[in-house]
């Protein structure tokens, strides 16, 4: 199956459940003005009772590298998702196999900048006023799919039950992330709609049978 993120973990509760469902990732947002923001205190402890899988990654946004790694180091995280306006030389600061940056695409220019990220995967979201992602609007999926022929890509951007499969089919992403579309209010996921959308993505996959794998262990 298509491997898939579930972001914006806020408790223990929810993180287990997606790791059930079978998730390749759940990610923590360290970004305070995030209605999903959550103490590196808490994420710690969610992380210390969940299995060797999921892949554990930490979202950040415009934030200073030192304290990036100094949150990384506590919460013991596998990846950094950089969220925010990040350059590619600041990218630098960090491995390129842990890092994951994040795009919006609106024409063909932003592909090319795209491009000039050395990083393990590109993301590519959706953004509204001053939030970076978790907006529930829909990103560019033709601009993701031309992008997706160049770069490992993980599709984000409004995913949910009743999209997912045209995402999968479409788009032909590496991996999906998946937010505020389980979601029954900010922060607090639905149960129901995670198993839902695990279902639907195990049958609308046609990924190969050895696609490259972005979350895993490095």
């Amino acid at each position: 199956m298509i491997q898939v993120k579930i972001c914006g973990i806020t408790n223990q509760e929810d993180a287990v459940v997606a790791a059930q469902c079978g998730a390749a990732a759940v990610g923590f947002i360290f970004y305070p003005p995030s209605p999903r923001y959550i103490k590196p205190d808490d994420a710690k402890k969610i992380i210390s009772v969940l299995p060797d899988k999921p892949t554990k990654v930490g979202v950040f946004v415009n934030e200073k590298p030192e304290e990036i790694n100094k949150i990384r180091d506590f919460c013991t995280l596998d990846m950094i998702q950089l969220h925010g306006d990040e350059s590619p030389e600041y990218c630098r600061h960090f491995p390129e196999s842990i890092i994951i940056k994040a795009v919006e695409l609106k024409n063909n220019e932003d592909i090319k900048h795209a491009l000039d990220y050395d990083v393990a995967a590109i993301l590519v979201d959706s953004r509204r006023g001053n939030l970076y992602g978790g907006t529930g609007k829909k990103s560019n999926w033709e601009l993701a799919f031309l992008l997706s022929k160049r770069k490992p890509l993980i599709l984000s951007g409004g995913l949910n039950t009743e999209n997912i499969a045209d995402a999968v089919k479409t788009v032909k992403p590496a991996a999906l992330d998946i937010n505020s579309g389980v979601e029954s209010s900010s922060g607090k996921k639905d149960h129901r709609k995670l198993s839902q959308i695990f279902d639907i993505i195990r049958v609308s996959d046609t990924a190969p049978k050895n696609p490259q794998l972005i979350f895993k262990k490095r």
